[in-house]
């Protein structure tokens, strides 16, 4: 237990360089107080307290604003960075020395029974606000970006990005050249957009109407 909490310790000064004290560590990083609440309330899950570790992991989430579900199954070295609004569902699985950012969703995509949530491999950075939904698995060494909603698949070494995320990078080489990072696809601005066209077009043939309408009341008239 005490390697458990010193290696927990070590990976905040390997990837936090505002890390200054071990005091200052145990005593302020919410991302640490939230692992190690879920290791208290996964031992009593896997118990069958049920009730008795959702009570942890609630109490948790209201301290830290981290939400772990008590089934979730977290490897060694996990580093929560800035952790407000993680999320991570029920049978989650995650490997040694991965590293996820504030706002970070690893949850399911309905109301499916069973493995319903991501498998998540070692060595993996998912960046802020990133979403991680369904039972996929992220391979080793992966990279998820900021803001991207992965529904499919990633093999190891790969780097996703996008809404739905794709992969730009894979072992060292780039793919996927087309994709514009400062233009991904906007559903709601393409309705928008798609309607203002309609709307054009409702007008003009509308004029063409009125047109038609004052020739023939002329000719009438005539």
């Amino acid at each position: 237990m005490f390697k458990r909490i010193k290696e927990d310790i070590e990976v905040v000064f390997e990837q936090d360089p505002a890390a200054r004290t071990k005091l200052e560590v145990v005593l302020t990083y919410s991302g640490l107080h939230a692992i190690w609440s879920h290791r208290i309330a996964h031992a009593l899950y896997k118990r069958k307290f049920f009730f008795l570790a959702r009570v942890i992991s609630q109490t948790s989430r209201f301290f830290t604003g981290i939400e772990i579900h008590p089934g979730a199954k977290i490897g060694k070295r996990f580093f929560i960075d800035h952790g407000m609004g993680v999320v991570i569902g029920e049978t989650c699985e995650i490997g040694d020395n991965v590293t996820v950012y504030q706002g970070v969703t690893l949850g399911g995509t309905g109301k499916e029974k069973g493995k319903r949530h991501p498998t998540i491999k070692d060595n993996v950075l998912i960046a802020t606000g990133a979403k991680v939904l369904g039972s996929i698995t992220i391979g080793e060494n992966s990279k998820v970006g900021g803001g991207s909603v992965v529904l499919k698949d990633v093999p190891p070494n790969s780097t996703v990005v996008g809404i739905p995320g794709r992969v730009v990078i894979q072992d060292g080489k780039r793919i996927n050249n087309d994709l514009n990072h400062n233009n991904l696809p906007d559903p709601i601005a393409d309705r928008f957009s798609q309607l203002q066209n309609e709307l054009n077009e409702l007008k003009i043939e509308l004029e063409r109407l009125k047109e038609e309408g004052k020739k023939v009341n002329e000719h009438s008239t005539l």
